[in-house]
């Protein structure tokens, strides 16, 4: 009963294009869609009636092609919401990185495109508390959301499904638009109306900067829309690099960063104030230290918290001399795993500084073989240091700072890095 209460207190379908029903839709037209979510290997699938497109371009085709049972269980004339599960805390990893489709009252989940045993279900046997004829839903990782959860949209109501808990949080969002699907994609969330887009705050509902944006210039690749009308890559040169301890890792570039670990879902440049508000213009170096992320800017050092939204810490920036003992500006900068220890570069010196003394300062100064350094990290295959297009690699911080023999160059990935040589 409970079931059925829900759906018939919020059912208001959508309105169908019968006119429509089966004719291929160009999405460079403009369209509204009516969910898009990425499957287990990253491919990004846009649904509009009976249709879906894989990736950012391409043409329409049959949705029932790569996702069959949908038509099978439930005659497709849309579907009204999908996400991709983040629950890697789950036990076991049931449903980590299925796809779950929402149609009606019933909701289906899917693993490589095919439709797991059991399912369809009621919506309500797995996502209790969530109404039926949804109109969006995006997964939320913790640390962007404060617990692994799913935010479902109907209307201007927003309900929030702790994955663990199964316990439910509605919100009301009246500033947003009424999101017909909503995307996660580089941690960014996106609610799309019509053929444009908002980016939002997935905590708060807070919309920041200049919105709605048309989503043929960002989200597909349209012969009239350039992307964004003036972006230009920039040149492979790196200004700094950091990997915190969860794997996080970005390229600082430019006024721009971007996201490396995450190229399952491809890889953008973003400005550095998106993320990072205070800072603007180019970094020197980046480092990871327990929950928090140290950018260091000319004789300055920002401290933020290393969660999603990056928070500053209060205080900062603060000079550099009074945080590392050392004056700026410097090269570069890594950090590596379970260590304490920064290793700062400065011109063709490596200084290493210890971050759990009080105060802190230089205890070690090395002079290097190598010179005009941009960027450094340390990561599982050793430490990285990076000249203009190219980047050599040391077995150890310690290797680094007493060898005498370069060790091979290799060159930095413009496909990986979203810049050009």
């Amino acid at each position: 009963f409970f079931s059925f209460f829900l759906c018939q207190i919020h059912y208001h379908p959508h309105v169908q294009e019968d006119s429509h029903h089966h004719a291929k839709f160009d999405r460079c037209k403009g369209i509204e869609f009516d969910a898009i979510a990425p499957d287990e290997k990253g491919n990004t699938f846009f649904f509009k009636g009976d249709h879906l497109w894989k990736g950012f371009s391409g043409p329409a085709e049959l949705a029932n092609g790569t996702f069959k049972e949908l038509d099978e269980y439930h005659h497709l004339g849309h579907v009204d919401a999908a996400f991709r599960m983040h629950n890697k805390d789950g036990d076991p990893l049931k449903d980590h990185d299925h796809i779950f489709f929402f149609l009606g009252d019933k909701v289906f989940s899917y693993y490589n495109h095919s439709l797991e045993k059991g399912y369809p279900l009621e919506i309500q046997q797995v996502f209790p508390g969530i109404p039926c004829h949804l109109d969006a839903a995006v997964e939320c990782p913790k640390g962007e959301c404060i617990t692994d959860s799913v935010l479902f949209f109907k209307g201007h109501e927003v309900y929030s499904f702790d994955i663990k808990t199964k316990t439910v949080k509605k919100k009301l969002w009246n500033h947003l638009p009424n999101c017909t699907s909503a995307f996660r994609w580089l941690e960014h969330y996106y609610c799309f109306h019509g053929h444009n887009f908002t980016r939002f705050n997935p905590v708060s509902g807070e919309v920041e900067g200049n919105y709605p944006k048309d989503a043929r210039r960002y989200f597909m690749r349209c012969q009239d829309f350039g992307h964004g009308a003036e972006h230009r890559k920039p040149r492979c040169k790196l200004d700094a690099m950091s990997m915190d301890d969860t794997g996080k890792t970005y390229a600082f570039i430019e006024s721009m960063y971007i996201r490396l670990d995450s190229h399952r879902d491809g890889s953008h440049p973003f400005p550095i104030t998106r993320s990072w508000k205070e800072v603007s213009g180019r970094v020197d170096a980046v480092f990871n230290h327990g929950d928090r992320i140290y950018i260091i800017q000319g004789n300055q050092i920002y401290i933020y918290k290393s969660a999603t939204p990056y928070t500053l810490i209060e205080g900062y920036p603060k000079p550099l001399k009074d945080e590392l003992g050392i004056e700026g500006p410097v090269n570069a900068a890594f950090l590596c795993a379970n260590e304490h220890v920064v290793h700062i570069i400065k011109g063709q010196k490596m200084l290493d500084i210890d971050l759990a003394a009080t105060p802190r300062a230089a205890k070690s100064e090395f002079p290097l073989s190598i010179a005009d350094i941009d960027a450094a990290i340390c990561d599982a295959e050793g430490v990285k240091v990076y000249v203009g297009a190219k980047y050599y690699l040391y077995q150890s911080p310690r290797i680094l700072a007493m060898g005498k023999i370069m060790p091979v160059a290799h060159k930095i990935s413009p496909e990986k890095f979203g810049c050009e040589e």
